[in-house]
């Protein structure tokens, strides 16, 4: 008999429902979530398994690329949709979650999404890297300026290249300002310095 399976996916544990033709649970329970946990469960409840859901999500496509690479029959299935089928459960918990997904594998009722390419994940998080670097940089930037400011003292229009020269000028002679300017232009420097290597990549 074909077997099906749910997976809720989590950062600690994963929920894994295992349902049989007829819609009845054959098996239930927390594995660790990762790859090898979920393949030795998987492979130890010795039933014909046809389908395994994972919600997708950012764990879940590293968790499919395993399952997949192990040979079984794992889908992606689209969030929107997911979430819409497990809305009408009248209480929600990771087990509801995995037996919801698993009949929806079962009665096929899923839009299956495409599991990124490993070098797609990587360009993104390298976007994703420097967009946070750029506005760590631009954050210190106009802390720097609402700090001075309330001295009465103004950066103006000026380069980045300009900025630590004018920031030191500014807070001279105030000990306090001094030395909150060096702190911020130490961490301004270190992070241009590091969004400059991300560039280069």
């Amino acid at each position: 008999m074909d077997h099906f399976v749910g997976i809720d996916a989590s950062l600690e544990s994963c929920s894994v429902c295992v349902v049989g033709q007829p819609g009845s649970v054959v098996r239930e329970a927390k594995v660790a979530s990762e790859p090898e946990a979920l393949i030795a469960f998987l492979r130890g409840t010795d039933v014909t398994i046809t389908g395994i859901g994972l919600e997708a999500g950012p764990l879940s496509q590293w968790l499919h690329r395993h399952l997949c690479a192990a040979g079984l029959e794992a889908v992606l299935m689209e969030t929107r949709q997911v979430k819409g089928a497990l809305k009408a459960m009248p209480i929600k918990t990771d087990r509801r979650d995995a037996l919801g997904i698993a009949q929806l594998i079962r009665m096929g009722w899923f839009r299956p999404v495409h599991c990124k390419f490993v070098s797609a994940q990587e360009l993104r998080a390298l976007l994703g890297a420097r967009r946070t670097l750029q506005k760590s940089v631009i954050s210190i930037e106009l802390s720097m300026r609402g700090m001075l400011r309330g001295f009465g003292l103004k950066l103006g229009q000026i380069t980045r290249r300009r900025l630590p020269e004018r920031a030191r000028e500014l807070a001279e002679g105030n000990e306090m300002l001094t030395a909150m300017m060096t702190a911020m232009l130490r961490g301004h420097a270190a992070l241009r310095s590091e969004l400059a290597k991300r560039r280069r990549l």
